[in-house]
């Protein structure tokens, strides 16, 4: 919060007239932790900020796009994007009024730095217009979700603090698909925990004490990683003791300088990362943070449906952090 505060970054929620994304947007603005973009009806925003006292709604941007007059614009920039793929300018303009769409155009545009959506719509409806406009980073061919995992185990992570990847949105990752993730994981500590990285790539082995396929596929991707970020640090395979827990790290793998010291999880497959998750969160009364989207060009993440105003208000701060970073 205090990073975002210091650095306003302009953060464009598709969903302007969603209550809970209202009420979040109201403390975001009075906290002045980022420039806020509303999408919808400027009379029906303003009909609900009065009838919930949101006093700071005033202070946002809002983007109607039945009205707005750059919308030609952005319809042109989504036909260029997509004409390849057979889109017409007259689909172009009807899908550029679609605010999940319109969000990304004026990401592309230039005209905002990240995007905040999920309240009210599926994860698919608000990746699939980051997919076809944004697209991923150069050299990553996957978007994968983070955790922030923030435990009461102190002795581990950075004071009890890790990065679980990836528990959102790949359910197989291949060796390179899994490297990209942990390369992209790593990003992700640095931009939004400040701590320097260490990865292990997990696995039901540790260095070499089970031989199986799946075995393989961390190896391999430990070894692409490395290749991909010889500035990063990456050991793998690792199981999870003897990634979290000095003495085991030293008996399993001595010498490491990550092997007992990990801060960053990168987990084998979608199964293994979100039932982790789910038992670290209800086993120690972890708070998981996130999922925090990685490997889009852009920051554009995704809310659960379920999310409350808190949650909103931590993931555009998050989102605020990644636009810096980028």
């Amino acid at each position: 919060m205090e990073r975002a505060k210091a650095n306003l970054q302009r953060i464009v929620l598709p969903e302007g007239t969603e209550i809970r994304t209202l009420k979040a947007a109201d403390i975001i603005l009075k906290e002045k932790a980022a420039k806020l973009i509303l999408i919808g009806d400027e009379a029906e925003i303003a009909k609900l900020a009065a009838e919930n006292n949101l006093t700071n709604i005033k202070d946002a941007t809002i983007v109607n796009p039945a009205t707005d007059p750059k919308m030609e614009t952005y319809a042109n920039l989504l036909y260029d994007i997509r004409k390849s793929k057979g889109m017409t300018p007259e689909q172009a303009l009807a899908l550029a009024k679609d605010p999940l769409y319109l969000g990304c155009l004026m990401i592309k545009n230039g005209d905002a730095d990240g995007e905040l959506a999920g309240a009210q719509n599926t994860t698919g409806n608000v990746l699939r217009p980051a997919f076809q406009i944004i697209k991923t980073k150069p050299g990553i061919s996957v978007v994968s979700g983070a955790l922030l995992m923030f435990t009461p185990t102190k002795q581990y992570g950075e004071e009890g603090l890790l990065i679980f990847a990836d528990c959102a949105v790949n359910p197989n990752p291949n060796a390179k698909e899994l490297a990209e993730i942990a390369v992209s994981t790593a990003d992700t500590a640095r931009v939004i925990a400040g701590f320097e990285p260490k990865v292990a790539m997990l696995s039901f082995s540790t260095k070499g004490s089970a031989k199986h396929e799946l075995v393989d596929k961390v190896v391999e991707a430990t070894r692409l990683a490395k290749e991909m970020r010889p500035d990063l640090l990456i050991e793998g395979e690792l199981q999870a003791d003897a990634a979290l827990v000095p003495s085991v790290g030293q008996s399993k793998a001595p010498g490491s300088a990550i092997a007992g010291h990990a801060n960053v999880l990168v987990f084998p497959d979608l199964q293994a990362g979100n039932i982790g998750y789910k038992m670290v969160e209800r086993f120690s009364g972890a708070q998981a943070v996130g999922p925090i989207l990685q490997g889009i060009a852009a920051p554009i993440n995704d809310l659960s449906r379920g999310c409350s105003v808190d949650d909103i208000v931590r993931m555009i701060t998050i989102t605020a952090n990644q636009a810096m970073g980028k």
